[in-house]
């Protein structure tokens, strides 16, 4: 009773100072994982007060939580939805993880980690640093409004398969002690198995199931927490993880109707638990050695590196241009949930020491403050990196070679920059004025706009509008109309108080259609020379009145 009474104070203690930690990193704007392991540092015995006795307590209740975490990505992974990358996306999935593993290994080689007698050292370390952490970057991307960008669901789209390298790996680990042919085969012949059991399950059974239990959600709820601990234990008999079974479980239902219902009522359960488990690894935080500082730095350098190495020439070849391949590639230097849930299991394996346990910890933190800042500034530092590369020849070449097309007929409609509002008008150009395709030139950065408008009729040439000589090459000294669609928010190193500016210096005949975020924007607009400035969201709201008001009366 007494070890029991420990437990409790151990994980009362544990998500105390978790919840205290997290307060105090959110003021410095830094993730809440980093706060969970920095409270479980001060209350372990290792740079602590020694506060936790039951460390092994922690980590075995803290196993529930990873269960819950794989479930619940399970839950999110649409097998459909990965089919519908496309070309350009698997690729560069393909190519960054492969690239970053490879090159990972063979920088830690040079350090002295390697393979044998048991343990698969360098192999988790280049495993580890080539997955990149989709909490983190997810949530970055989402409060600079950047997911829907050209970079940010290339980065989202390479996060998605780096879970699925992840889940491939994590397959095989079991029997990586037996690296022979057949023993990989029985690894994957066992999982296929598995997947196929619950696949078959899930279609035949479990939506009777569901069904049934639709009129109590907390039946709903336990049914399917039911449903990932049966295939749990099923990849226990088989010799696989408990957590590749969860992960099984959560994709065979991922489909289903209630998935977003279950994951809306697992996540605080998963949270709690997810959050003993980065606690937990903070408990086991050792005296930090030279070796460990210096091997966090070389680990973070590497992850910049390989990421820039691997990101940017694939996605210039695939053709989506080397800005939004440099800005997608430090959206991703970062280092994985996912790897330290990896080494965690590579460790219960003896496949690891805690030496390489804890330089993936440290080294997933430190990019993790490190990385808040990069994905702030992406921009900027792409900007400044593209500025380098252009000093030793690598260009856009293929773009600049479209943004001097400009033979034809005069284009004297002028789209500066292309998002929603912007593909919202070409569309209605198109089908309800047709005459003016051939007057519309379309300047914008995203070169995946060329494919999309110009066999509209449209023309579309590559320019950054930050670049004050842009608008010096575009000929447009003599348009009629030009209309920017994008607001200050999307807008990337300039805004439209600074293109007005410059667009009546250039083209002082022409009638300018800015866009502002607020009224007091749009006053300081008009101010400045602009014959008329749109507000999108005021728009949107006086429709919805209107629409409102009929159906009132």
């Amino acid at each position: 009773m007494a070890g029991g009474l420990d437990l409790v104070r151990d994980m009362s203690l544990g998500i105390v100072g978790a919840t205290l930690a997290a307060y105090a990193v959110r003021r410095l704007h830094q993730p809440a994982v980093l706060g969970y392991v920095l409270s479980g540092v001060l209350l372990g015995g290792n740079l602590g007060f020694g506060l936790v006795t039951s460390v092994e307590g922690i980590e075995l209740t803290s196993e529930i939580g990873l269960i819950l975490l794989l479930f619940i990505i399970g839950l999110e992974i649409n097998l459909r939805e990965l089919t519908r990358l496309g070309k350009a996306m698997l690729t560069l999935g393909v190519v960054q993880f492969v690239v970053c593993a490879l090159l990972g290994g063979v920088a830690f080689r040079l350090l002295g980690y390697t393979n044998g007698d048991g343990r698969f050292d360098l192999l988790y370390v280049a495993i580890a640093l080539a997955l990149s952490s989709t909490l983190i970057v997810v949530k970055l991307l989402h409060d600079k409004f950047e997911t829907s960008s050209v970079a940010g669901r290339l980065t989202i789209g390479v996060l998605v398969l780096q879970d699925v390298w992840a889940i491939l790996f994590m397959a095989v680990q079991p029997n990586l002690r037996n690296p022979q042919i057949g023993g990989v085969l029985r690894s994957f012949g066992l999982g296929l198995l598995l997947a196929l059991l619950t696949f078959v399950v899930s279609k035949y059974l479990l939506p009777r199931l569901f069904r049934a239990a639709a009129t109590d959600p907390e039946l709903v709820l336990l049914t399917a927490l039911a449903w990932c601990f049966t295939v749990c234990a099923l990849a226990g008999l088989a010799g696989l993880s408990r957590e590749m079974g969860a992960l099984i479980a959560g994709v065979s239902i991922a489909a289903f109707p209630y998935g977003s219902d279950v994951i809306s009522k697992i996540a605080g359960l998963r949270d709690f638990f997810v959050t003993l488990f980065f606690v937990s690894l903070g408990l086991k935080m050792p005296q930090p050695a030279a070796h460990l500082l210096w091997g966090v730095l070389f680990a973070v350098g590497v992850v910049i590196v390989t990421r820039l190495v691997s990101v940017i020439p694939a996605a210039a070849w695939l053709g989506q241009g080397l800005r939004t391949g440099t800005v997608t590639a430090l959206n991703l230097a970062q280092i994985s949930e996912f790897s330290l849930v990896i080494v965690a299991l590579g460790a219960n394996y003896g496949h690891v020491s805690q030496d390489v346990e804890m330089l993936v910890l440290t080294s997933m933190l430190a990019a993790a403050v490190l990385g808040t800042y990069v994905i702030q500034f992406n921009d900027a530092i792409a900007r400044r990196m593209i500025q380098g590369l252009e000093v030793l020849g690598l260009r856009e070449r293929a773009l600049a070679a479209a943004s001097r097309g400009h033979a034809g007929a005069p284009r004297d409609v002028v789209l500066l920059g292309c998002f929603r509002e912007g593909l919202g008008l070409l569309d209605l150009l198109a089908a309800e004025a047709p005459e003016l395709r051939e007057r519309v030139l379309v300047v914008d950065y995203n070169p995946v706009l060329q494919a999309l408008i110009e066999p509209k009729g449209f023309r579309w040439v590559y320019a950054d509008l930050a670049n004050p000589d842009a608008f010096n090459h575009l000929h447009i000294e003599d348009a009629a109309v030009i209309v920017c669609s994008v607001g200050d928010m999307f807008l990337k190193g300039t805004s439209n108080a600074r293109l007005l500016s410059q667009l009546r210096r250039l083209a002082p005949r022409a009638a300018c259609i800015m866009t502002a975020e607020d009224r007091q924007g749009a006053e300081a607009l008009s101010r400045g020379g602009a014959s008329y400035v749109f507000v999108p969201g005021q728009l949107a709201g006086e429709h919805l009145l209107r629409v409102l008001r009929q159906h009132l009366s």
